[in-house]
């Protein structure tokens, strides 16, 4: 229960900080976590403004979506969450935004090519666009699922970006990196001539973050794992 309470802080927390960093409008988006040592989730209710959202709100849901605790309806992109929670193990949070410089790759269908050292850091390259699909259906969980192979974040087209990481933290700061990225690519072309990071720019700067950057970085073997996948699939 102590995870639980503890979980369920950081996901009203994190609520507050999308409407107070321009994320998300309205009751738009929806966060969920798992809960450590457990295959449950959290996630966040349909229609319950974030300014309002008390942790009692939330909705604890087993692997497979059905709820072990709450009253309320949770979250209509729970299929997104379920699907992306069983393809990837290392996935632990998941925040999903419609914030408005990234709305515009959104809505055009266009991939946001990494111009910033930190999105190929964090975003591991390019952040694909998922096909169009109507909110909540599997088409669109399963289109997101595949975008996000390899990346810590996906673009779906007409809707937003989901963002996720191995902490509810980590999946905001994506999602941050995300909308700079959008906001700097789409300057940078009004204004001249952005050069897009090369490949192997890219998988330099990934490998060095996962194996040497912060205080808690993952380990080399992670990271060569990684890097010895992505150069399988090209």
């Amino acid at each position: 229960m102590m995870f639980h309470q503890k979980t369920a802080a950081e996901i009203v927390a994190v609520g507050r900080q999308l409407v107070s960093k321009g994320l998300v409008s309205g009751t738009w988006g929806n966060i969920s976590a798992r809960i450590p040592g457990a295959g449950d989730f959290l996630i966040t209710p349909s229609g319950v403004p974030y300014e309002s959202l008390d942790a009692q709100d939330l909705v604890l849901l087993d692997p497979e979506g059905k709820v072990k605790k709450g009253t309320l309806r949770p979250s209509t992109e729970t299929p997104l969450h379920i699907a992306i929670y069983k393809k990837r193990p290392d996935v632990l949070a998941i925040v999903h935004t419609h914030s408005p410089y990234a709305s515009v790759f959104a809505v055009n269908r266009r991939e946001l090519p990494p111009v910033l050292e930190e999105q190929a850091q964090l975003l591991g390259g390019t952040v694909r666009v998922a096909p169009y699909a109507p909110p909540g259906s599997k088409e669109l969980a399963d289109g997101a699922v595949t975008a996000l192979e390899g990346r810590s974040a996906v673009i779906l087209a007409n809707h937003g970006v989901v963002g996720v990481g191995r902490s509810l933290k980590d999946a905001l700061l994506i999602c941050q990196v995300v909308e700079k990225g959008a906001q700097v690519f789409l300057l940078a072309q009004l204004s001249g001539k952005p050069h897009v990071l090369s490949e192997r720019d890219v998988a330099l700067l990934r490998r060095n973050f996962l194996e040497k950057y912060g205080q808690n970085p993952l380990s080399s073997a992670c990271a060569l794992k990684e890097q010895s996948r992505k150069d399988d699939d090209n």
